[in-house]
């Protein structure tokens, strides 16, 4: 019996063109590049946070395992809290100065303050 994925096709009226791939939500899993090709960029930012600042690393190209990681070491070193998700790790206070200095021991070469 064929495998029926008519959920996976949802959206899709009629294609005529014999050569249509249906688009699915399949996506693979990102591959973390290697530290030294990460393009990371570390700012200040007090938006929307109730005049706190916290210090924004973006940038970071990879799966969400590694971008956890990354965020636990920063704010383990730090001594504050903080959180990672969506590509970004935010630290709570001002940290731009030793963020980039332990990044760039760590081997992520391309990091700077912007």
């Amino acid at each position: 019996m064929k495998h029926n994925d008519w959920k996976d096709r949802l959206n899709i009226v009629y294609s005529t063109n014999p050569d249509f791939q249906y688009e699915t939500d399949h996506t693979g899993k990102v591959e973390t590049l290697p530290k030294e090709k990460q393009a990371l960029r570390i700012s200040l930012d007090k938006r929307n946070r109730g005049g706190k600042k916290v210090t924004l690393i973006t940038g970071f190209t990879g799966n969400d395992e590694d971008l956890q990681d990354l965020g636990k070491l920063l704010k383990g070193k730090c001594g504050v809290g903080g959180s990672a998700k969506d590509g970004e790790i935010i630290i709570q206070g001002d940290f731009r100065n030793k963020i980039c200095e332990i990044l760039l021991k760590d081997g992520y070469q391309k990091a700077k303050i912007i």
